[in-house]
């Protein structure tokens, strides 16, 4: 049997995608998502429920046994490829990846029903930037009831359950109506950060040992990010050719200039690579065959492509980015805040090294 990873997708996974395209064509506008990002309510709930509870989304990674789609990390990545392209505002990757791997790791059976029927999001409590394998900030178990604060935690906001880590070594379901959420100021507007605090919050359930959890969760989080990035990097590639094309300077168009010709052609060079890397993290965590080099790989490749793929955007458009109503400022900020998402793009190396026994001098 190949062990080679499949980087092309099936012809499901091609009607998957068109399937979220044309929903997030037709409800996910840039100028909407720009508008929501001035409110006080970012996420775009109708959104996700269209796509969590009409597409079933929300279940890809949850058996069919209970209510889910019994897909793999494939369907998954095809999914966050084109929520990137969009920067949708909506919970996708903190629910129906992050907080549902580790609900299968606890083995939560009528949590990942819940979220599998829509009638449930999740959000993992730990701060987004944390790497698969860091330290992990936890809550303190003191006479039965949770107590602490958490920072950096994504789409706590609307999330309706919390996956909470504590001192005593277990993974805690918790109301997220029990806690106080308060907005963080954060660089992405289209997932908003937030802190969690627990004040002697009683009758959580404990699902489990928080460690493996975490970990299998936050190594999925990180090798599905790379198809978000490489959505990201794809939709400003895209943008600023056919920008480039359509603008004129000195009667010709600005892209027949062989220096922005140049810059082009490495930029197209550089998300290719990153398609690979994506696509291969995502078929290895699906056939768990070096699923933690391969998510190393992708995640020290992903951040730096898809931040100059986001510059090279605004740049080329002239700075038209800076305008608050042209979308490639929302890309950028999404570039700049996925680069620190479930570790750096150097702490991904370190790791590799760790992983294929290169350790520096």
């Amino acid at each position: 049997m190949s062990t080679e990873p499949d980087l092309l997708h099936s012809p499901e996974e091609e009607a998957l995608r068109a399937a979220v395209r044309d929903l997030l064509t037709d409800h996910c506008d840039a100028a909407g998502v720009i508008a929501r990002c001035e409110t006080d309510t970012p996420h775009d709930v109708p959104l996700w429920k269209s796509l969590a509870g009409g597409m079933g989304i929300a279940g890809l990674l949850v058996p069919e046994a209970l209510d889910g789609q019994g897909a793999t990390h494939r369907e998954a990545a095809v999914v966050l490829e084109e929520l990137g392209r969009a920067v949708a505002p909506v919970p996708f990757l903190t629910s129906a990846v992050v907080a549902t791997e580790a609900l299968l790791a606890c083995g939560a059976d009528d949590l990942l029903a819940a979220c599998a029927s829509a009638t449930t999001t999740c959000a993992l409590a730990v701060a987004l930037h944390t790497a698969p394998g860091a330290p992990v900030r936890r809550v303190r178990l003191e006479g039965g009831a949770l107590h602490g604060e958490l920072t950096g935690i994504a789409d706590a906001g609307v999330a309706d359950l919390l996956l909470v880590p504590a001192d005593d070594g277990g993974l805690y379901a918790v109301d997220a109506a029990a806690v106080t959420v308060v907005p963080q100021v954060s660089l992405d507007l289209t997932r908003p950060l937030a802190r969690v605090v627990l004040d002697g919050v009683r009758g959580a359930r404990r699902l489990g040992e928080a460690e493996p959890a975490v970990r299998r969760a936050l190594r999925t989080g990180a090798g599905l990010l790379a198809s978000e990035q490489l959505g990201l990097a794809d939709w400003a590639l895209t943008e600023t050719v056919r920008h480039l094309k359509e603008r004129r300077q000195f009667n010709r168009p600005v892209g027949g200039f062989q220096a922005l010709k140049h810059r082009l052609a490495q930029l197209w060079l550089q998300v290719a690579g990153l398609r690979a890397a994506a696509r291969a993290a995502a078929d290895a965590l699906a056939t768990d065959t070096d699923a933690d080099v391969a998510v190393a790989v992708a995640q020290a490749h992903a951040a730096p492509v898809a931040v100059r793929a986001a510059e090279e955007a605004l740049q080329l458009h002239g700075g038209i980015g800076m305008t608050w109503e042209h979308p490639v400022h929302l890309y950028l900020k999404r570039a700049k805040a996925d680069s620190l998402a479930f570790g750096t793009a150097g702490a991904h190396r370190a790791a590799l090294a760790e992983l294929v026994d290169l350790r520096a001098p």
